[in-house]
């Protein structure tokens, strides 16, 4: 993000979405501003408050693309949310702060994976061993008399060491529990079998060789966490520290088993408390939220007494975004600046509708256009991710060579601007549907034949969505 300008972020944008430089220029100037808030000096940091966007335009023209992409490039946690899910405090249904709570679990899970990977090596180090030691059972010792004794004696040391229940019983916290080695015997023959199976592995020729290890249990969703979260409680972590979690035996391919053993042994390395505040803190300061359908929660002319008040949604938005405490089971987090994007179509509605107060938050306001038939020609070839590449490269998978020729992407991109114009207009999505007629076909037949090269033409093109199209009523309901 350092390194960025604006102009670059845009350049980044421009690989992945087609048009709508305004709204690119405008979202890049937000971003980069937070960089230059950082600068400045702290008591002044308080005072530079984002400046909030409002983008306007119909479905599919890249509004939500346009947000999500920018908070890749920047490695911001990002999160979307539909205003039509919230209801007003008092209601049942989703509050407003929720979609704060969201964020800072996107932002804890990005943390979570810098820290995994930065002691990647390392943790991948002790699993290989321990596949190993898997893969090649040591001899089980017999069991004598005392052993009983000797795991109540463990287990008293244990109950001396730990003032907390869940260490005491929770399998794997005692010693030697982890090592599949333990109370069995290493003969010589086996550790010359580990020697040959590690060679193997490190080799990458055991990766789907099936191995069964010992997992904790994942818990249940508990509909009560969520409530308790509401009032900053994390309850899953509490009832982990009173109730151990069950330990279960699954039976993965190697490159299965080694991800999981990694996750779970990179989880009791790393500082949990350490993260969570990263976490928030990031959040705070780089934090982005898309709120889709806001022209929703405009009461316009359709005021009823009977429905949930949109105006009572808005007021409910209102503080959050003009920054306040929301507190969450990681911890208090600020919004004071953290980025908001509102999003919507405003066709039977104006920005002017909301209250005055939200509007005030929103200064900045950007119109995305229709799409044209040059700007479809465009999605369907230009992008880094263009729809067209994408069904060559799972068409390859089939062992078909798939290619377009200009004039079908032409015709193509002549479809899918006819139908949005005399059906309603989904803007580019309208590009996916037309594709999946056209190639309906040959992604049906392509695994159970040898297809080899297959040229998709203006005629094909015709051939398999023409009637369709020409057919008002028919196109209606299939494209």
């Amino acid at each position: 993000m350092d390194n960025l300008t604006p102009k670059q972020i845009v350049e980044q944008l421009d690989k992945f979405i087609i048009g709508q430089d305004e709204a690119k220029k405008s979202v890049a100037i937000a971003l980069y501003n937070r960089y230059r808030r950082m600068q400045v000096p702290d008591k002044m940091q308080q005072e530079i408050t984002p400046k909030n966007l409002l983008m306007i335009g119909p479905t599919g023209v890249g509004k939500t693309e346009i947000a999500r992409r920018l908070a890749k490039i920047v490695k911001a946690p990002f999160v979307k949310v539909e205003a039509t899910k919230f209801t007003e405090v008092g209601y049942v249904g989703r509050d407003v702060e929720s979609m704060v709570r969201d964020l800072v679990d996107v932002a804890v899970t990005m943390e979570e994976k810098e820290k995994f990977d930065e002691i990647r090596p390392e943790v991948s180090r002790k699993v290989d061993k321990k596949l190993v030691k898997l893969l090649v059972p040591a001899i089980k010792k017999e069991q004598k008399q005392e052993n009983g004794m000797n795991d109540f004696m463990s287990m008293l040391t244990n109950m001396g060491n730990s003032s907390n229940l869940g260490d005491m019983l929770r399998p794997g916290t005692q010693a030697g529990n982890d090592d599949p080695d333990e109370g069995r015997d290493v003969t010589d023959d086996v550790a010359n079998k580990r020697l040959s199976v590690k060679e193997q592995l490190d080799q990458g020729l055991l990766e789907d060789k099936e191995v069964t290890i010992q997992v904790e249990e994942s818990r249940k969703a508990n509909p009560m966490n969520d409530q308790m979260a509401n009032m900053g409680i994390d309850m899953s972590s509490m009832m982990d520290s009173i109730i151990p979690k069950k330990m279960i035996s699954r039976t993965l391919p190697v490159k299965d088993a080694r991800e999981a053993l990694i996750q779970e042994e990179s989880a009791k390395r790393v500082d949990h408390d350490e993260i969570y505040q990263a976490a928030i803190e990031k959040t705070e300061n780089k934090g982005i939220i898309f709120i889709d359908e806001f022209d929703k929660i405009t009461a316009g002319d359709k005021k009823t007494s009977g429905e949930v008040s949109r105006e009572g949604v808005q007021r409910d938005i209102l503080p959050i975004v003009e920054g306040s405490q929301i507190n969450t089971k990681y911890g208090a987090v600020r919004t004071d600046h953290i980025l908001f994007i509102g999003s919507g179509a405003f066709a039977e509605s104006k920005p002017s509708d909301l209250i005055a107060e939200l509007q005030g938050r929103f200064p900045i306001r950007v119109e995305l256009k229709d799409l044209t038939e040059d700007d479809f020609i465009q999605i369907l070839t230009k992008p880094d991710n263009a729809l067209t590449k994408q069904y060559v490269a799972l068409t390859k998978a089939d062992g078909i060579n798939l290619v377009f020729t200009k004039e079908a992407v032409e015709e193509i991109a002549k479809v899918a601007f006819d139908l949005n114009n005399t059906n309603q207009n989904i803007g580019a999505r309208r590009l996916s549907t037309v594709l999946e007629k056209l190639l309906a076909d040959i992604l049906f037949e392509g695994p159970d034949m040898q297809m080899g090269d297959i040229t998709i033409t203006r005629e094909y093109v015709k051939e398999q969505v023409g009637k369709i199209v020409s057919d008002t009523d028919l196109s209606r309901y299939i494209l």
